[in-house]
């Protein structure tokens, strides 16, 4: 009997260990607040005005998501990892942006297997791409949805033609599809990300290939970011009426080039970020090998709390072959966190287009081509 009770009891103890090895953990945040802007558009690529907006609106400072994540220890230093996570809209109930166009996703933004240990971590999957991060990293807006690095990115590739049907765009990328991502260990502040996404197209080894190199480093309140991205058969859907999509077909075409250099300084409470960015674009190849669009952006911010803090940024846009076409975005935000999960904010932003250039204030708010346009939001974000 004693043999038994203690055969049962190493049982329990056992099993117990090894659950204790692993996790798994429901997640989200909601966004939400109230959005006015002066001059809106039906689509990122429309001229026409449609007049003042004021709604409910997702995403002030990052999109509403929810998401799975799991590790398992499995012994010698060394884990195994997945993430599942969606984008939704808090207003309407809606998920995220696919890949293709009229795509249902439950999980748009992560679908990732990977393993992690002392040589770094490595994931595969649909992610988020390393260059965003590290763009976040060297923006004092942290690219927010609102009026950041993000915003005049997403500039860059409405002036390449993108019509936000997808998360497909010709300049860059915010996520990626079957991408083989690995993240280095710091050594000594710096950091090496590097993605490989193989586009698995029969008869076209480089059809739909994206790959991209990123460069940090952090230490003493000092971000550094060089970034390169490259991919073929970029931006492979067009709109050609109210239903009708067109798919471009799958040739390899290395058309979608972009590289990013970041800096931001944080000195006691008060921060300074600075970057430059060069893009080709797909539709307008004649520059200097085709690498036509640029962006410069400035920012500051100072925390007046551990609890508060406020920041600025500017984004300018020009098209080095069309010196009409450049957008100027100005951006100023207050935040606020009442507690650790919960934080309120407020921001206002202006941006000035001329000639072909759509630069938006917030994402998901297409201003029109060629317009200057004012927004202002006031909102709340809470974590779970």
């Amino acid at each position: 009997m004693k043999l038994k009770w203690g055969s049962a009891v190493a049982l329990i103890v056992f099993t117990s260990a090894a659950h204790a090895q692993s996790s798994v953990t429901l997640y989200g945040v909601i966004d939400s607040g109230l959005f006015y802007q002066s001059a809106n558009a039906a689509n990122f690529q429309s001229k026409v005005n449609l007049g003042h907006v004021f709604q409910l609106k997702d995403g002030g400072i990052y999109s509403s998501i929810w998401g799975l994540k799991g590790s398992e220890d499995i012994g010698g230093g060394y884990r195994v990892n997945f993430k599942l996570q969606g984008a939704f809209n808090s207003s309407n109930g809606r998920t995220g942006l696919a890949d293709v166009p009229g795509a249902t996703a439950v999980f748009s933004q992560q679908t990732t297997i990977g393993m992690s240990g002392s040589f770094g971590a490595i994931d595969a999957g649909r992610q988020i791409v390393p260059m965003i991060y590290a763009m976040a990293d060297t923006d004092v807006r942290s690219a927010q949805y609102f009026g950041s690095i993000l915003t005049g990115w997403l500039g860059l590739n409405q002036a390449a033609g993108w019509q936000g049907l997808s998360t497909n765009g010709p300049v860059g990328a915010l996520y990626d599809d079957n991408a083989i991502v690995y993240r280095s260990p710091k050594f000594y502040g710096a950091s090496l990300a590097l993605e490989y996404a193989p586009g698995g197209t029969a008869g076209q080894f480089q059809g739909g290939t994206r790959e991209s190199a990123v460069l940090q480093y952090s230490n003493y309140g000092l971000n550094l970011a060089a970034v390169y991205y490259n991919g073929h058969d970029t931006n492979p859907f067009t709109q050609t009426g109210p239903s009708t999509i067109v798919t471009a077909p799958t040739t390899g075409l290395n058309n979608n080039q972009f590289y990013y250099l970041g800096a931001q300084y944080t000195f006691h409470d008060f921060s300074v970020s600075s970057s430059y960015s060069r893009a080709r674009n797909p539709t307008n190849a004649s520059g200097p090998r085709g690498f036509t669009l640029e962006m410069f952006s400035g920012g500051l911010g100072y925390k007046f709390s551990p609890s508060f803090k406020v920041t600025s940024g500017f984004y300018y846009l020009h098209d080095r072959n069309v010196g009409a076409n450049h957008s100027a975005e100005y951006a100023l935000g207050a935040e606020y966190s009442l507690t650790k999960r919960t934080l309120t904010y407020a921001q206002v932003g202006y941006v000035d287009n001329h000639g072909n250039m759509s630069q938006t204030i917030t994402y998901g708010a297409p201003v029109p081509e060629g317009r200057s346009s004012t927004a202002a939001m006031i909102g709340i974000r809470h974590s779970f």
